[in-house]
């Protein structure tokens, strides 16, 4: 009796975890031509929108360069971490008080760094290097983000 009333618990405990992740919604992967559509729509938009194109623009490539790590092509990885890192400076270049959706953008920002420290695990060597620098600059530009939010 003991051993059933065991495994009866084993099996609700594994139910309780495997559920929930099951059932949650998969995010889907841009595909490039989206990535470029999104990235000639925030070069083309007006400065208050800018910041905020650019910084779902970078979310969009960490979520495609977490897909390209999944799909065991580090170097194509690297390559989008590498574009994040330049799209970043934009987002900085296009950060001023009256940009629009400032909380938004902080938001998908700090959902992008964690997602690039979750990759920076998975690497090693010089790719995890170029992975640290862009995080810094990603946290470098949250903190600016947040600062504008919270003087709104």
């Amino acid at each position: 009796m003991g051993e059933n009333r065991a495994a009866f618990i084993a099996f609700v405990c594994l139910c309780a975890i495997v559920l929930p992740a099951h059932a949650a919604p998969k995010e889907s992967i841009p595909t490039p031509e989206a990535l470029a559509q999104l990235q000639q729509r925030a070069a083309q938009a007006k400065p208050t929108d800018q910041c905020y194109l650019y910084t779902e623009l970078v979310h969009s490539l960490s979520q495609q360069a977490a897909a390209q790590i999944a799909a065991d092509d580090t170097a194509q990885a690297t390559a989008t971490i590498g574009q994040i890192d330049q799209i970043a400076s934009l987002i900085q270049h296009n950060l001023t008080r009256n940009s629009k959706r400032l909380k938004d953008s902080e938001l998908l920002l700090q959902d992008t760094t964690y997602r690039l420290g979750q990759i920076l695990h998975l690497l090693s060597g010089d790719d995890r290097a170029s992975v640290q620098d862009t995080l810094k600059q990603l946290n470098h530009l949250n903190d600016e983000l947040l600062s504008q939010v919270w003087t709104q």
